[in-house]
This record gives structure tokens, C-alpha cells and sequence, in this order.
């Protein structure tokens, strides 16, 4: 059984011991996100239990058919050329698996039998925030403009991290830390082997251009992005992309 749960601790390097968020009852209704994704794995552990129930707690997870729109976001941004308003320090290390990777370690895992939490994504500092960007400028023809914007500036100027920028977590944050600072050794020990960025986001983008370009998002989810105009303001540029 697979199930997912998310860290309630800030502690830069958690492993998969670090205490973790209250869990809703397994035939609650639903509460909140981190509660109900501790649920899956209570229930997990009550239907199966513990050495017949695998927790896969992958973080952010990026690669081609992505719905929920992050990298497919900064693709067609960074597609439309232009001035773009790159979160910093451009050296932000992130941690993400691709979808590809965390399905052939899941179906290894099912075969090897194992059980257990882990932690699944990339090690830290396998990508950058600026080998991120890079790679978008890179796939969709170079256009673009990178324009790297200091934390202070970006939080100063109202912008909602994650949401309205996808992937970015200011550095220093209890959120930052709970994304981007995970030990993966667990993973990496038992076969996880991620693939390079540029290859994430170049698959995406091809997978992009064969639907027309536009980006998907999940039903029910908000909309992720940031509306021209601010990006405008903040970076004193004309209203023109």
C-alpha cells in the first residue's frame, strides 16, 4: 500500500524519523492537506500494517503530464520572452523527483517488497533555482530575460511564494526547509537515481508543444502564477508581456 505523509518539523537534513504532522482519523472527513496525507498512511498501516505499507513521500514532483502547473507555468512565461522576474539567490538549492524516476523506484520497491517510509526525491542541491530557469530559457528558445530579484524584494512587493512563483520557497523558511532540505539517503540507497533537470524540464516542454502549448491544471486547484502586471511593477519594466 502507498501513501503519502508530510514533516511537521523545520529541521534542516529530517530524515524519515522526524516527527510528522497530526493525522486525521482514516474515516474522517477531510480536514486539511498535511492531515489528510498522515491519514492515508494511518490508514495504511491499519488495513495492512506496518511490513506490507510503503510510504512514498516524494515532495515536489515535476516531469511531462504535470497538472497542477508549476514547471509548466514558468515554461510558457519564460516562453513569452521578455523581462521575467527570477526569484533569488539564484544559487537556491531545490530538491524535486521526476514523475519517471519516482515511478521506477516505485515499481522496484513493490518487487523488492520494501516497507517503510521514505523520502523521495533528489539529493540536496541537485538543481538550482538558477539551473531551473536556465533550462526553460534554454528549451524555449532563448528570448527571455532573467532578471534575479533578491527574497526581500520579491516577499516586500505582496508576491506569495509557491503559488504565485511556482517552485520558490524563500531561503531560511520553515517551508523552505521542509521542501528542499530532506535527507534522501534512505532513497538514494535503495535504487532512486534522479535524472538531470535540463532533462526534466526539456521533456516537459516537448510534451508542452505536442498539446499546443497550454498549460493543464487540476480541477479544483487554484491557479498557480503571477499576474503580468505585478511582474511589471516590481521589475520597472512596461506592461508588455
Amino acid at each position: 500500500m502507498l501513501a503519502t505523509a508530510v514533516p511537521s518539523t523545520s529541521t534542516s537534513g529530517y530524515t524519515e524519523d522526524a516527527p510528522l504532522v497530526e493525522g486525521a482519523e482514516p474515516d474522517a472527513d477531510k480536514t486539511d492537506y498535511a492531515r489528510d496525507k498522515r491519514g492515508g498512511e494511518l490508514a495504511a498501516l491499519g488495513a495492512f500494517g506496518s511490513e506490507r505499507s510503503l510510504f512514498a513521500r516524494a515532495g515536489m514532483i515535476l516531469g511531462p503530464y504535470e497538472n497542477v502547473g508549476r514547471l509548466p507555468w514558468w515554461l510558457g512565461r519564460v516562453a513569452r520572452g521578455g523581462p521575467v522576474l527570477a526569484p533569488g539567490p539564484r544559487e537556491l538549492a531545490l530538491q524535486y523527483v521526476d514523475v519517471r524516476d519516482l515511478a521506477e523506484w516505485l515499481l522496484g520497491s513493490v518487487e523488492r517488497e520494501l516497507s517503510g517510509p521514505f523520502n523521495l526525491m533528489s539529493a540536496q542541491g541537485h538543481a538550482t533555482m538558477g539551473a531551473f530557469l536556465d533550462a526553460c530559457v534554454a528549451v524555449t528558445g532563448g528570448a527571455a530575460e532573467l532578471r534575479w530579484t533578491s527574497p526581500e524584494v520579491v516577499l516586500g512587493a505582496g508576491i506569495e511564494p509557491w503559488t504565485q512563483l511556482p517552485v520558490w520557497v524563500p531561503p531560511g523558511s520553515e517551508g523552505y526547509d521542509a521542501l528542499y532540505r530532506a535527507d534522501v539517503s534512505r532513497a538514494l540507497a535503495t535504487g532512486l537515481s534522479c535524472r538531470s533537470v535540463e532533462e526534466t524540464v526539456a521533456d516537459t516542454w516537448e510534451w508542452l508543444r505536442g498539446i499546443g502549448g497550454s498549460v493543464p491544471e487540476r480541477v479544483g486547484r487554484p491557479a498557480v502564477g503571477l499576474d503580468p502586471a505585478v511582474e511589471a511593477k516590481v521589475l520597472g519594466v512596461p506592461l508588455e508581456w
